[in-house]
């Protein structure tokens, strides 16, 4: 538990740096004499440097030291969130907000890989349960500490990025001296550098395409066609360079499993679920309902609680049981239904309707995430367990990500449309108006072209969520397929079931030994 305490402090420290911002970006912005282009990559660039790098640092846990590779992922993440704070303009927290997202994926994938390999998947259950609740803690409450850091005069926004460098210097100290792992050296293995950089660039350039698509440039347009094109190729080419080298990045043979793929497609959901529900739910109350970011943090607890609750009761029981597939079902049917709820709302909907539309995600997204990695790692022997978790940390990863993109880009357009709309009842020339282009400044505004731009954020907020919705409704279809499997009570597969070619395909027969089923 000394070390375990080590991983939770960075685990946290890593994962609130991508929410602490998100309320003092107006601030941040606006002392760099920033532009629009400019606020959305401060965001964007810490999340393509973390998903794109992630299965890089889980395939460099199965090679190298665990614990030399979480050291080093602290020390780059401390150093990276000193200089963010440090910056001077716009291009240099970008660049700095690059290197800090590497940390953080690395962070991600490697704590549960160090945790893999101190605990069984049986027990790993109670564990998983901490770092759920850590991970809620740190999305939701990151916007209520970004609010208060920025709203108090004698420190400002640049303590978004200091606040988490002493904690993380804590937590360095205790992994060194409590952290002690039984390392295998592995003399004989390369890493796979024309894969990773593949990899790197398809997933880059299709977030790029995300990112700008239908602001930018349209949907039906050379830029569209050259960028979509360009990331299947270099995906393409990365999945033909993975089937061809000893040691790839993506273990695809785990991955072209039944429950794996399953388990990773489930895991998009839940991923959107994470970093959406949060990011959406801040600015709807901000400025759908006109509270301010401290008061939209605390209207966010009912999801953090959900989180909190269900993560610590599910791993709990999972480890009691040995049975994981009925509480991700359970998780995955709930988290539909609570965005199903929050499709429902309105710039007028009573608070406690959107409190139980956000407890009931919070309480899915607790039961599910965690225990879709118990899934992937429960097939695989200890040597491939990180990449495999590198994988399914990297696809969820990924559906945040490009979930986060194009909400924000439906959201942008059904409320330019609902703004025009408002402003022409109003008597007003939408072309003419400030409150129809730039949004962001609703003080400013006279007060009835504010209420229009508040009805419509309040209003547009639902139809992203019924948008969620039907995405977790592929989740649930995902998870009613997993295998109905126990947890293994060992670190590692038994020999006969870690060996042979019962170990990459899926089609072979079943062991008849029940362990090795397991």
């Amino acid at each position: 538990m000394r070390a375990m305490s080590g991983l939770l402090i960075v685990l946290f420290v890593a994962m609130i740096s991508t929410t602490v911002v998100s309320v003092a970006l107006p601030q941040i912005i606006g002392s760099l004499n920033g532009t629009q282009s400019q606020y959305t990559w401060v965001v964007t660039a810490m999340l393509l440097a973390s998903t794109a790098s992630t299965p890089i640092w889980g395939k460099l846990a199965d090679l190298f030291s665990k614990k030399l590779l979480l050291q080093t992922a602290v020390a780059l993440f401390t150093v990276s969130s000193l200089a963010c704070g440090l910056a001077q303009n716009t291009g240099q927290l970008i660049g700095f907000r690059v290197i800090q997202g590497l940390g953080m994926g690395a962070v991600q994938v490697l704590v549960q890989v160090v945790i893999a390999a101190m605990v069984s998947p049986k027990e790993r259950g109670r564990y998983n349960g901490y770092l759920g609740g850590v991970m809620a803690v740190a999305t939701v409450g990151g916007p209520l500490l970004g609010g208060a850091l920025t709203d108090i005069s004698w420190l400002g926004w640049r303590w978004c990025f200091f606040i988490g460098v002493p904690f993380a210097l804590v937590a360095l100290v205790i992994l060194s001296r409590t952290l002690h792992l039984a390392e295998t050296r592995r003399p004989d293995t390369k890493v796979d550098y024309a894969g990773a950089s593949l990899i790197a660039a398809g997933v880059s350039l299709l977030l790029l395409w995300v990112t700008f698509v239908d602001t930018e440039f349209a949907w039906l347009s050379w830029q569209t066609a050259a960028m979509t094109s360009g990331s299947v190729v270099l995906l393409g080419l990365a999945v033909w360079v993975e089937t061809r080298v000893p040691e790839p990045v993506v273990p695809l043979h785990v991955v072209r499993r039944r429950d794996p793929a399953l388990a990773i497609t489930a895991s998009l959901a839940v991923g959107m679920a994470m970093f959406g529900g949060a990011v959406f739910l801040g600015q709807y109350f901000q400025i759908g309902r006109g509270y301010s970011p401290t008061e939209a943090g605390l209207l966010t607890i009912p999801m953090m609680g959900g989180v909190l609750l269900s993560a610590a009761v599910s791993g709990r029981l999972v480890s009691r049981s040995g049975k994981v597939k009925p509480y991700i079902v359970t998780g995955v049917l709930v988290l539909t239904g609570g965005f199903l709820a929050l499709s429902q709302i309105d710039h007028a909907t009573p608070l406690p309707a959107v409190a139980a539309g956000m407890f009931a995600v919070g309480t899915g997204v607790g039961m599910s995430m965690q225990n879709l990695v118990l899934v992937v790692q429960n097939t695989v022997p200890l040597a491939e367990v990180g990449a495999a978790s590198g994988a399914i940390t990297f696809f969820r990863s990924l559906g945040g990500t490009v979930g986060v993109s194009v909400l924000g880009a439906v959201l942008a357009n059904q409320v330019a449309t609902k703004i025009a709309g408002g402003l022409r009842e109003l008597g007003i020339d939408p072309a003419a108006s400030d409150g129809g282009g730039s949004t962001l400044n609703i003080a400013a505004m006279p007060a009835p072209v504010q209420e229009v731009v508040r009805a419509a954020y309040g209003d547009a907020t639902g139809n992203i969520f019924l948008i969620s919705a039907g995405i977790a409704v592929l989740g649930v279809i995902a998870v009613l397929f997993l295998t109905p499997a126990t947890l293994r009570d060992s670190l590692d597969l038994s020999p006969r079931a870690a060996s042979g070619p019962d170990l990459s395909k899926e089609a072979q027969a079943a062991p008849p030994d029940p362990a090795a089923r397991a």
